[in-house]
């Protein structure tokens, strides 16, 4: 007993300072885990907001129903002014950066919602 007591205040000094972790990994993937369901559930909440969308909406009863989006842009061709809103809906990765090819745009023209996707911003551009 003198002996284990002896070597336990031995070795003490050599001791401090390390720290022993013990896991099977179930912290670190639940963690990666919410945060992967957390940009996928907002992803998920842009999707099913913008199909439920309707033609003509307003442009601000659309920024009340699905807020801030990613980027906008605004752009006046001939008398009408439109303005495009593109709201992140499918990354592949969460590194917390978001491009544009990673939204959905919403086409406005006038104040009224008159395209959704890549086709109507095309439109625009020609």
């Amino acid at each position: 007993m003198k002996k284990s007591l002896l070597a336990a205040a031995l070795i003490a000094p050599f001791l401090t300072g390390c720290v022993i972790a013990v896991s099977d990994g179930e912290a670190e993937t639940h963690w990666a885990g919410k945060n992967s369901s957390s940009w996928q559930a907002h992803h998920k909440n842009n999707r099913e907001a913008i199909s439920e969308l309707t033609m003509d909406s307003s442009y601000q009863s659309v920024l009340t129903q699905l807020k801030t989006p990613n980027f906008t842009e605004l752009l006046k061709k001939d008398d009408d002014v439109y303005q495009v809103l593109f709201y992140v809906t499918h990354s592949k990765h969460s590194d917390s950066k978001t491009t544009k090819d990673e939204c959905t745009p919403l086409v406005f023209k006038n104040d009224k919602l008159v395209g959704i996707g890549d086709t109507a911003l095309s439109m625009i551009a020609n």
